[in-house]
């Protein structure tokens, strides 16, 4: 009973019901994986069989040991442990359940909106560069270097996987990070050692003050690469400009080759545009030029070689996707095709298809037709992920840090930047707190199924 009490005190329980009383209580969305709570639904936990989820860096910093998902009979415990528990469950601010504010969060995700709950627990406000860039060290000894920063959750798109088919309720625009917002979170992170950001969306081009961001951020000397995601559709008539203010990698999203699939994933027309991006892009000295193809069982599947092709006479890095679960796309295993699977269908194509030495942080191991003048990858974040190595953080466009794209909990950046108490190193040390709670891998593609996240659009690719 004394350890079963100890673990609640430390804020480990997700939440709890008490029948005897009526009292249900859910951690508030500060608290929220501050301490390595793993997020599943709102639904209630019976007191008597509560379900505790250990985090395995949070149980080494306090002292607990390494488990997860041990069921604990309570039943046992005495009236004055119960009352005691209760006594420090509302000094750890924790609320009853209605009480918690979800309205800046989509989908039941946390967000750290009470700052001053957690103080205690940041880390030491830095004062030079090395203890910035050890803030983005989390305790698995990832140090980050790449940060991805979502400029706006719209779309030209409507892509089956991205967006649910009832499509979704976009954030007001005053919500939305402003471009000097954006740049101002660009400095902080290079200033603590990151050296590629990537530009997402929703469609990031839809943007309208998309060159001027990134002509102030290419004057960042630390900044090694400026890369944008994009579906292509209107490239074309930005890529030149893209390229002056700062870009040298472009990924284009292509899933199909054919027009009439190509209208039914995305429910939009513009195959053709995406296809003389990529002629362009490559004309334009972009070396490679990535293209993201996510594959799936009975859609794309019979394309996948015809997609290899691509890599014959032109320098393009065709990056085959396994199809992964967020909120709305309808993910299921029948759907997903593994990496072994994409490897055995290319091989008979292909015999020397062969593997090329991959980087020590790259997400995707990269293949080759010999002869070729480009290379096909592989990102295989279902069945084979590579979470030991990641060095990626995200920026939504609301101004949320998320520093796993499977996991649900978020850190206000926007709210915190706009009081005018909060400088750079202090925006930092939430920005460090976050990393530090980064777990080890994210939690298997049939748990991700079943928790809850934002739908990609949200996240941003």
């Amino acid at each position: 009973s004394h350890r079963v009490l100890v673990m609640l005190l430390r804020g480990i329980v997700r939440k709890f019901v008490s029948n005897k009383n009526g009292l249900k209580y859910i951690c508030s969305g500060n608290m929220i994986n501050s301490f390595g709570i793993n997020i599943y639904d709102q639904k209630s936990i019976d007191l008597d069989t509560v379900l505790y989820e250990y985090n395995d860096n949070i149980g080494n910093r306090y002292g607990f040991s390494k488990t997860s998902n041990k069921n604990e009979s309570v039943n046992s415990l005495p009236k004055e442990k119960m009352e005691k528990i209760k006594e420090k469950l509302e000094e750890l601010k924790l609320k009853p359940s209605g009480e918690v504010n979800k309205s800046k969060s989509p989908g039941d995700q946390p967000i750290y909106d009470n700052i001053e709950s957690i103080k205690h627990l940041l880390p030491k406000k830095p004062t030079n560069r090395e203890e910035r860039e050890a803030l983005l060290k989390d305790t698995f000894s990832r140090q980050h270097t790449y940060l991805r920063i979502s400029l706006t959750e719209r779309c030209n798109l409507r892509c089956q996987y991205c967006m649910p088919e009832e499509g979704i309720e976009l954030t007001n625009n005053d919500e939305i990070l402003t471009s000097e917002e954006i740049i101002r979170l660009a400095k902080i992170f290079v200033k603590a050692g990151i050296d590629k950001i990537r530009f997402t969306g929703g469609e990031p081009l839809v943007r309208k003050d998309i060159l001027e961001i990134i002509t102030e951020i290419n004057k960042l000397k630390e900044l090694k690469t400026i890369a944008i995601t994009t579906n292509a559709i209107t490239l074309p008539r930005k890529i030149e400009k893209l390229k002056k203010a700062g870009v040298n990698l472009i990924n284009i999203s292509l899933d199909t080759l054919k027009s009439d699939k190509y209208e039914y994933i995305t429910r939009r027309k513009g195959l053709e545009r995406v296809l003389s991006s990529i002629d362009k892009a490559l004309d334009l000295g972009f070396s490679p030029v990535k293209v993201n193809c996510v594959i799936m069982k009975g859609f794309n599947d019979d394309e996948i070689c015809d997609f290899v092709e691509l890599t014959k006479d032109k320098n393009i890095d065709v990056r085959f996707i396994e199809y992964m679960p967020f909120d709305g796309n309808k993910w299921s295993d029948y759907k997903l095709l593994s990496y072994a699977d994409i490897i055995t269908t290319i091989s008979k194509v292909f015999p020397g298809f062969k593997k090329l030495k991959d980087g020590p942080n790259d997400t995707s191991k990269a293949w080759k037709v010999p002869g070729y003048a480009g290379q096909v990858s592989f990102i295989t974040s279902m069945t084979e992920n590579f979470c030991s190595t990641c060095n990626r953080i995200r920026l939504t466009a609301d101004g949320n840090l998320k520093v796993c794209l499977f996991g649900s909990s978020e850190i206000n950046l926007k709210d915190k930047m706009r009081n005018k108490h909060y400088d750079d190193d202090d925006l930092l040390q939430l920005i460090g707190f976050a990393v530090s709670n980064k777990k080890e891998r994210h939690a298997g593609m049939y748990n991700i199924k079943n928790m809850k996240n934002r739908p990609m659009i949200l996240i941003g690719g």
